[in-house]
């Protein structure tokens, strides 16, 4: 038991010692009241780590008194689960108890693994119960999912989270308890704001604060863990960031709302949160440049330049000083008049392209490099713009189908406004010059 991590001693053997998710477990919620009647379906458990997937799986298994079956995704595979299968085949014949099936870490199976459990949570034979820390929606496959039900566990909060260290310290049989450890408020603090909602993180930093505190201790008992032992034991705090998990796409998608609501200070934070975690630089500041022409657009042109201007930066100048010319770019961005017309025109007209295919040009904007061309009527009555007052000619540049088709409507915020003026000006003069035609 003494070298068993203290993240495993200290797991639940009970629901009653089980501590967080009270949205699920808490009176008249859906685990308590399945359970209340001894039933248990198939779920699928989504949470970030150490919230209590495994843990919870296992009692829940021994609540139905089912006979509780571990696979990970990460180390077994298609053979392992014939076996399991077959297992369970043999329980129900002879008349034992139900087979639960706890995959761990289910995302990291493929789509023809997955549907490998399908015939069998079907019939019954075996109640699966997955967990993972990814978004079931883009990981589990369709089939598998609607077979499920799919449960939502939290981070643990800071209540739950001081719950465990006090456990852990007064704890004789499997804490920390016979150490008589005592422990400075601000140690415990630290321990909940490093630990990120995750418990297993939690102990783990609790339990080398420990051995730091008992070293210090003049008899080896009766140490005191203080913020100073903590922070020697934590060394570095590791955020909760997966570069191609839903955590990766959440927190780019906070940044990038954040900059299109004009909020320099919550770009900021999300930028940090990104780097500081280990996202590649390179990633964020294509996405600030993609940023500033889909939301700002010709409301601020030089907004394109911040943008590439700011990777050039951090490529001359690496990490961390380069970081600073991102956070530039993302404070430029923040703050500039925003405009999404240019990426609402585009789009207008790739939809044109998509329905109208391949219309051809107009014969008087062709290019006639050769006499054929010329005979062909490449380029007959052509209008050469900088020939007429204002340097506008009055002359079709669309296809036919198309005529008098307005992709572009500029905003009045920022440089658009004086685009805006412009093109209304200029429609203005064409208009005045049909009617003159006319009259």
């Amino acid at each position: 038991m003494k070298h068993v991590p203290l993240a495993e001693r200290l797991r639940p053997r009970t629901l009653e010692e089980f501590v967080g998710q009270d949205h699920l477990l808490g009176p008249n919620k859906i685990l308590h009241t399945l359970l209340s009647r001894g039933t248990l379906p198939s779920l699928i458990l989504w949470g970030p780590p150490g919230c209590g997937k495994t843990t919870l799986a296992r009692l829940l298994a021994s609540m139905v008194d089912a006979n509780f079956v571990s696979f990970s995704a990460v180390l077994s595979g298609i053979p392992e689960l014939r076996a399991i299968i077959q297992e369970a085949k043999d329980a129900k014949k002879m008349g034992g108890p139900r087979t639960v099936l706890f995959v761990d870490e289910i995302h990291r199976f493929n789509k023809a693994q997955q549907d490998a459990f399908l015939p069998h949570v079907e019939s019954g034979l075996i109640t699966l119960i997955g967990a993972t820390t990814e978004n079931p929606s883009f990981e589990i496959i369709s089939p598998l999912l609607s077979r499920c039900q799919v449960l939502t566990l939290n981070a643990l909060d800071k209540e739950a989270l001081l719950t465990i260290i006090d456990r852990a310290l007064t704890d004789r049989e499997r804490g920390l308890g016979a150490l008589g450890l005592s422990i400075e408020k601000e140690a415990c603090e630290l321990l909940v704001e490093k630990a990120d909602g995750d418990a297993r993180s939690l102990l783990n930093f609790l339990e080398l604060s420990a051995e730091l505190a008992v070293s210090q201790a003049p008899d080896g008992k009766g140490g005191r863990i203080t913020l100073e032992t903590v922070e020697e034991a934590i060394q570095q705090r590791l955020l909760r960031y997966d570069k191609k998990g839903e955590e990766h796409f959440n927190i780019i998608s906070a940044f990038h709302k954040s900059l299109r609501g004009s909020d320099p200070d919550a770009a900021l934070y999300w930028l940090a949160r990104m780097l500081a975690a280990g996202e590649d630089p390179h990633y964020v500041a294509r996405r600030m440049v993609r940023f500033a022409s889909e939301d700002v657009g010709n409301a601020d042109p030089q907004a394109l330049t911040v943008a590439l201007n700011a990777l050039s930066a951090f490529d001359f100048l690496g990490k961390p000083e380069g970081e600073l010319a991102l956070a530039q770019a993302a404070l430029y961005l923040a703050t500039a008049p925003k405009s999404n017309a240019i990426y609402t025109a585009f789009g207008e007209a790739m939809a044109d392209v998509q329905k109208f295919g391949t219309l051809p040009v107009p014969l008087h904007i062709r290019n006639a490099p050769t006499r054929l061309m010329k005979e062909l009527g490449y380029g007959k009555g052509y209008k050469y713009a900088h020939n007429y007052r204002d340097a506008i000619a009055e002359q079709e540049h669309m296809p036919s189908e198309l005529r008098n088709r307005i992709y572009y409507k500029p905003t009045t915020r920022g440089y658009e406004k004086v685009i805006k003026d412009r093109l209304d000006k200029w429609r203005k003069i064409l208009a005045k010059r049909k009617s003159l035609k006319g009259s």
